[in-house]
């Protein structure tokens, strides 16, 4: 009896904590694969692939532009598609300066230098548009063409950046210090008086 009574609240227990265990991330958090989990390290990863994505515009977009050209929607015009690309240029270089700023406040904020950490981030980020010899130029395009920035990118970036420059504020770790006032000089004793007089 009293095994079952002990099996009985062993169960309850594992029900409860099974209860209690956060669900999974929404898809839009989710950490992409191969990403740091770091903040900072994240926003940096962010800003590599974008830039990587960003670099690679001019050598996908006549193969794009040829994809496209081939399946067309009825009723739309080729024009209007291929301007969604300037358009995620423009919002590309956007985000850039988004990370930029993110990653300079956190680097400001940090009492030890991270930016060597920020640097391999930003590789890593990179990478994800290094392609093997036997990618096609169609691949790399499709890639290319269904590729979005994690939505994380954005909203970590503003909370790193709030987050720093609170702490910037704070600690003003990187601030020059305050040049010392001068001393001021003794003042000069007084001469005594002579004797006698």
């Amino acid at each position: 009896m009293i095994a079952l009574a002990l099996a009985l609240a062993l169960f309850a227990q594992d029900a409860a904590s099974a209860a209690e265990a956060p669900a999974a991330a929404p898809a839009e958090n989710r950490l992409p694969a191969g990403a740091p989990a770091d903040d900072y390290q994240f926003v940096a990863w962010c800003y590599g692939a974008l830039r990587g994505y960003i670099d690679l515009h001019d050598e996908v977009m006549p193969e794009v532009t040829r994809i496209e050209a081939a399946f067309r929607p009825p009723g739309r015009k080729l024009a209007d598609d291929l301007k969604v690309y300037d358009d995620q240029m423009v919002q590309g270089r956007k985000d850039l300066a988004r990370f930029q700023a993110a990653l300079t406040a956190a680097e400001r904020a940090s009492l030890q230098p991270i930016n060597t950490l920020g640097a391999q981030a930003v590789r890593k980020g990179r990478s994800v548009w290094n392609a093997g010899p036997d990618v096609t130029k169609a691949r790399k395009a499709q890639e290319w063409m269904s590729w979005t920035l994690p939505a994380r990118c954005v909203s970590v970036a503003d909370a790193l950046e709030a987050r720093a420059k609170l702490m910037g504020a704070s600690f003003k770790v990187n601030a020059e210090p305050a040049p010392a006032a001068p001393a001021e000089a003794p003042a000069a004793p007084a001469e005594p008086a002579a004797p006698g007089l």
